[in-house]
């Protein structure tokens, strides 16, 4: 089973890997209430239990369709934390009045978007709600505010931030009070740049678990043909038989072994991979087996 731990130290306790609904509205089998609860129900067999969402996702309409599944079995909400995410406005038929994508991150808009999700996802709370991208218009004061009365009104749990940089972290979290429970960024063997940037050492002085999308490289550790990703999946791949574990195990376990312990978030529509996935967390990878994999993705030998 995947192991357990708080995303915080006052934040909620949490599967160590998380289950990402980005995907979902785009299965080619379809996005029907059966179809969804295929994948919650592998999930949870797994010990996955963390559901990761965003109002944006499928262009607002991944919410809806997991709330739909949800429903015809209510007492599946108690099994699970969900998390979402606000702040981003597409241009598209759901969103009528935005003529340009942009951000909003203001007290309003946060009260209008959880009103929203909690109708979409058919529950009476959110377990973490994170700012989904920073929005330079708007002061990390007002932002504060806006999730301060998300958590007041008891409709949100927990509050954090994704894509957010070292200074606007801890910029929200002089006015929340204390450090958002999460940043949840991208982290991956063909992006490390939390890595260089601060971010992941920010996270351990805070207790903090980050959230590490797109731990794949956005699929090209599977399949891409840059020169990097064919490299690091050839690594990925001799190092894994060692371990009897897959490449994209493998990279799961990598994004896993670093010292803040991100909480990786997994994205599929195929529940077997869903199940293929969870093994990764009995990985343990041996301290010169991760260094030969940064050496593979970079390129280059460490200085």
């Amino acid at each position: 089973m995947v192991p357990r731990f708080h995303l915080s130290p006052d934040g909620p306790e949490v599967s160590s890997l998380a289950f990402g609904l980005w995907r979902l509205a785009a299965d080619p089998e379809g996005a029907s209430p059966a179809h969804v609860r295929r994948k919650i129900d592998a999930c949870l067999a797994a010990g996955i239990t963390t559901f990761d969402h965003a109002d944006i996702y499928g262009l607002y309409t991944c919410e809806g369709l997991f709330g739909r599944a949800l429903a015809e079995d209510p007492g599946l909400r108690d099994r699970m934390e969900i998390i979402t995410k606000c702040g981003i406005n597409a241009v598209c038929d759901n969103r009528p009045g935005v003529r340009v994508a942009h951000y909003d991150a203001t007290a309003a808009a946060i009260e209008r978007c959880v009103e929203r999700s909690l109708r979409e996802l058919r529950t009476d709370r959110i377990d973490v709600l994170l700012i989904h991208r920073p929005d330079w218009l708007t002061s990390a004061e007002e932002t504060a505010r806006g999730l301060q009365r998300v958590i007041a009104s008891g409709k949100v749990r927990h509050v954090g931030v994704s894509n957010y940089n070292v200074h606007q972290y801890a910029l929200l979290g002089r006015f929340l009070g204390r450090a958002p429970v999460t940043n949840q960024i991208e982290i991956s063997l063909l992006h490390m740049d939390a890595i260089w940037d601060g971010t992941l050492d920010q996270c351990q002085a805070a207790g903090v678990h980050p959230m590490a999308w797109s731990p794949l490289g956005g699929g090209r550790l599977a399949a891409g043909d840059q020169p990097e990703a064919v490299r690091t999946r050839e690594a990925l791949r001799r190092i894994g038989a060692e371990y009897g574990a897959t490449p994209e195990q493998m990279a799961h376990a990598w994004v896993a072994a670093l010292p803040c312990r991100p909480q990786v978030v997994i994205g599929t529509n195929k529940p077997e991979r869903i199940t293929e996935a969870a093994a990764s967390a009995s990985i343990r990878l041996e301290r010169q087996h991760w260094y030969e994999l940064w050496s593979a993705a970079q390129g280059r030998r460490v200085p």
